[in-house]
C-alpha cells in the first residue's frame, strides 16, 4: 500500500510538473510579436528633414513596409520623436489634441495606400522610390514586422499642414 501510494504520487508529480511546463510556452516567440516598436531618431539633415526607423506589421512584406511608411511620417505629425538620436525634433507637427479623430476624414483620406503621405518621404539616398528595410524582420502567426529607414521632410509636411488649415 505503501508502494502504491508512492508511485500514485510521483506519477501525479511528474504529470503536474509537464501540464505546468506546457502551459508556459516559449516566452520569447510569445513576446516578439506583440512588442510594439518605437520610431527612432537616425538623424537630421540641413533642410528640416528627419530620418528615422519606423516598423510596421502586416500579413506579407509589402504590407508590414507600407504600414512602416505611414507609421513613421504619423509619428512626426502626432507624437514627436523622441527615442534614437537626440537631433529630431521631439515636438509634433500638430499640438492640438486629438486632432487625427478630429480630422479623421483628411487623415484616412492623407494615409490611405498610396496617399498623399508619400509626397514627405524620401529613402535614404535622397531618392523618392528608395528605402532601406531593416534586417532582422519579427514573425508571430500570420504577420510579420519590418522596420524601413527614410527620411520624412518635416518643413514640408508642416507647410502642408497650414495650407490644409489643419494647424495654423
Amino acid at each position: 500500500m505503501k508502494k502504491l501510494k508512492l508511485i500514485l504520487g510521483s506519477v501525479l508529480s511528474i504529470v503536474a510538473f509537464t501540464f505546468i511546463m506546457d502551459s508556459c510556452g516559449d516566452p520569447q516567440r510569445s513576446m516578439s510579436g506583440n512588442y510594439e516598436y518605437e520610431t527612432e531618431c537616425m538623424g537630421v539633415e540641413m533642410d528640416g528633414s528627419q530620418t528615422v526607423k519606423a516598423w510596421g506589421m502586416g500579413r506579407n512584406r509589402e504590407d508590414a513596409v507600407e504600414q512602416a511608411k505611414k507609421n513613421g511620417v504619423r509619428d512626426v505629425l502626432f507624437k514627436g520623436i523622441t527615442n534614437g538620436r537626440q537631433d529630431c525634433n521631439p515636438k509634433p507637427v500638430i499640438f492640438e489634441v486629438n486632432a487625427q479623430e478630429k480630422y479623421e476624414d483628411y487623415f484616412n483620406a492623407f494615409f490611405a495606400d498610396q496617399g498623399a503621405y508619400l509626397e514627405f518621404i524620401t529613402g535614404e539616398d535622397g531618392s523618392d522610390m528608395h528605402f532601406s528595410v531593416v534586417q532582422g524582420r519579427k514573425k508571430y502567426a500570420d504577420q510579420v514586422t519590418y522596420g524601413v529607414i527614410i527620411r520624412v521632410q518635416r518643413a514640408k509636411l508642416k507647410e502642408r499642414m497650414i495650407a490644409d488649415k489643419i494647424i495654423k
